[in-house]
């Protein structure tokens, strides 16, 4: 018995570790390489270089050296004193690099706050300049737009189309149709397979933590989801957009924003777990058609199926968000199912055998 609670608590430590990994904002100090949900250099905080992997990279304070990242948005607000080198759904410059920056993303923004000391090299879907570049750029986008503070000091070379302040380019101004045309497309799969490959292995640490530590429950939990799909969903759906609601309503009141807070974490853990039960029970429902019961196998096929979706333009966000609400639901009703049925078994009389026969406490 001792052994089995040691494990029990070993699998509640690394589910806690899964948890605090996927969802708190990673912070950094002196020379580091993170990954995370979030990886922020905080604002007042100085830091040697960065690596970071992660959903979202910020910037805030300052790097002393050089900012590598990869994420589905980078934004430097703070100092970069060395180079930026960026891949990422986005990449917003509203700070300064004193270095190089090259970068390849979907949308690429420097604000009018934002400083390039260096030369600037971009592959991207659009690019907005609205800042400052001190130094040469070489831009292929679908679209460059200069915005009315924007200052190139240096040359531009450009592949796309060019629009707004042309007039904000000191140096000359020669269009390449080769720039960047090689760069965004080559590099922006790549780190959509690279996120959907670091959510798949934390849903899947996250799924096996739950199948060990509640088989039954999870069991259940797929079940309902295939034996009742209408109600399931229709309760995650009131889950996903009640909660929030009274999560602002209590906010509201003031004295509830710490509770609202700690609401809001939970909250987003219910429907990380949710998205995770919800796609292990499609993964049972689908190998239940071929005659095979395994578990196991079911969450690996149905997170599989599920991060493969995430890589399909609108058709797969939409089954991912029915699923969902699918697992969201199922899980709703399995933990009121399981909270009434132990408080009816707290509420039971005890039943015992006294000196004169059986008798009820």
């Amino acid at each position: 018995m001792s052994s089995n609670n040691n494990s029990r608590t070993l699998l509640v430590i690394a589910l806690v570790a899964v948890v605090v990994a996927g969802t708190v904002p990673a912070t950094v100090a002196g020379q580091a390489e993170r990954t995370g949900g979030t990886v922020v250099v905080e604002e007042g905080e100085t830091v040697d270089s960065l690596e970071a992997f992660g959903g979202t990279v910020i910037v805030e304070g300052t790097v002393t050296g050089d900012v590598s990242a990869v994420a589905g948005d980078v934004r430097i607000d703070g100092d970069v004193e060395g180079d930026l080198e960026a891949v990422g759904g986005s990449v917003t410059i509203a700070g300064t690099v004193q270095g190089d920056v090259e970068a390849a993303a979907g949308s690429v923004t420097i604000t009018e706050d934002g400083v390039v000391g260096g030369t600037t090299s971009i592959g991207a879907g659009t690019v907005v300049v609205d800042g400052t570049l001190e130094g040469d750029a070489e831009i292929g986008a679908e679209t460059i737009q200069l915005g009315e503070s924007a200052s190139i000091a240096g040359d531009l070379r450009y592949g796309g189309t060019l629009e707004g302040n042309t007039d904000a380019v000191t140096g000359t101004t020669e269009q390449d149709s080769s720039v960047g045309v090689d760069v965004a497309p080559t590099i922006q799969p790549i780190a959509s397979w690279l996120f959907a490959a670091y959510a798949l292995a934390l849903n899947l640490v996250l799924g096996a933590a739950l199948l060990a530590l509640f088989p039954r429950f999870s069991d259940g939990v797929a079940s309902r989801a295939a034996s009742t799909p209408g109600r399931s969903g229709l309760v995650g759906l009131g889950v996903l957009v009640g909660v929030p609601v009274l999560l602002v309503a209590v906010a509201l009141t003031v004295i509830g924003i710490p509770f609202s807070i700690v609401g809001a974490f939970l909250f987003a853990l219910v429907v990380w777990l949710g998205l995770v039960y919800g796609r292990f029970a499609v993964g049972a429902w689908l190998l239940s058609l071929v005659g095979v019961g395994n578990h196991w196998l079911a969450l690996v096929v149905g997170l599989v199926i599920g991060a493969a979706l995430g890589l399909v333009p609108y058709v797969g966000d939409l089954l991912n968000l029915l699923v969902l609400l699918l697992g969201v639901g199922a899980l709703a009703v399995g933990v009121v199912s399981h909270w009434r049925t132990a408080r009816k078994r707290d509420r039971e009389p005890r039943r015992g055998v006294g000196p004169d026969g059986p008798t009820t406490d």
